[in-house]
């Protein structure tokens, strides 16, 4: 064949030609398989008793909300299309004990927060975290005996306690991110004992004791403190998943869905899409992924240096989530995504 004839009409034994279906972005848009929408999206946000709305050094573009301000930043999101949120409580030093029980007082931050977001914004989809590091005088999800051991019944009977605390106020969602044995089962019989069955659970199902926490930590002052009379748990390994492991997460997914679970999350997103793709065809309810806040600095730090285009690389991080089977990403990009699309 000559040049001519190649340039003419090309080769004619090349039939399939891949490309004819990227020609145009009307033709792309036809054929995309994943779509990213802002449906899909929770908007986690931070909190504490403070009048003032402080931003948050670790993690710069977010701030931690005082009540008037909570409720405020919701109704703001909401109308961009932001219609779901999570809430995390930075909470005072002078309210943490061993056990958390402020985690379940009544009129705590968590319960009013539930409250102020609805008056401001009652479409506003609240899910709450169902935990006790933030109330935690040792910093870890559940309570340290004086061995140093995390024990696990004892914790599940105080986050039950926080569980329907939450319901009461108001909450649609409550998510137990413990990764105590469990508790899905345990929570869900109390919600229904006590009158809410229509309240979800989302269970972080496969919670990984993972190295990309570390500036929500900061934002929360929730990590493991040292102790002068008794051992604590310098990390949450034993209790939160081994990276190593893929098979596990299957095993919880499993038990979580057997408990009661309305939707399984994995946490964290970006290292971990094969375990999203493993829960995605394994179950039939919805999955969630966390972009975890060390995901998040990760393209903050290199867009604002000048590395990164923040929006283009956003946008494909969560796409890539998407594509691995998430249903529903957790991210705290959700509100500025919203204004892209």
């Amino acid at each position: 064949m000559s040049t001519f004839d190649l340039a003419a009409g090309g080769d004619p034994d090349l039939i399939s030609r891949p490309r004819r279906n990227r020609r145009t972005s009307a033709i792309r848009s036809m054929c995309r398989e994943t779509k990213l929408e802002v449906s899909q999206l929770i908007y986690p946000m931070f909190l504490h008793a403070d009048a003032d709305d402080v931003p948050i050094a670790s993690m710069p573009g977010q701030t931690r909300w005082s009540l008037d301000g909570l409720a405020s930043e919701a109704k703001r999101v909401y109308d961009l299309g932001v219609d779901k949120v999570v809430i995390f409580p930075k909470v005072d030093e002078s309210l943490k004990t061993r056990t958390g029980d402020e985690a379940f007082n009544p009129d705590g931050l968590i319960p009013e927060a539930i409250k102020r977001i609805k008056n401001a914004s009652p479409d506003t989809c609240v899910v709450t975290d169902v935990a006790l590091d933030p109330y935690s005088s040792d910093g870890h999800d559940g309570i340290v005996s004086d061995e140093g051991e995390v024990l696990n019944d004892e914790t599940v009977a105080v986050l039950c306690e926080q569980a329907l605390s939450h319901a009461r106020a108001g909450a649609d969602i409550v998510a137990p991110s413990d990764m105590m044995d469990g508790r899905v089962g345990s929570i869900r019989a109390v919600l229904d004992q006590e009158g809410f069955s229509h309240t979800s659970i989302m269970s972080y199902t496969a919670k990984y004791a993972s190295a990309f926490y570390g500036p929500f930590r900061g934002a929360l002052d929730s990590a493991p403190k040292e102790s002068s009379d008794r051992p604590i748990p310098k990390d949450k390994s034993t209790y939160q998943m081994d990276p190593a492991n893929v098979r596990e997460a299957l095993r919880e997914l499993e038990l979580d869905e057997g408990e009661g679970a309305d939707i399984v999350m994995v946490k964290p997103a970006g290292a971990y899409l094969d375990i999203i793709r493993a829960l995605r065809d394994e179950t039939n309810l919805p999955v969630a992924a966390y972009q975890v806040s060390g995901e998040y600095l990760m393209i903050k730090s290199a867009a604002e240096a000048g590395w990164l285009d923040e929006k283009a690389v956003v946008l494909e991080s969560l796409l890539g989530i998407r594509r691995a089977g998430a249903d529903i990403i957790l991210t705290y990009f959700a509100p500025q995504v919203a204004e892209w699309l």
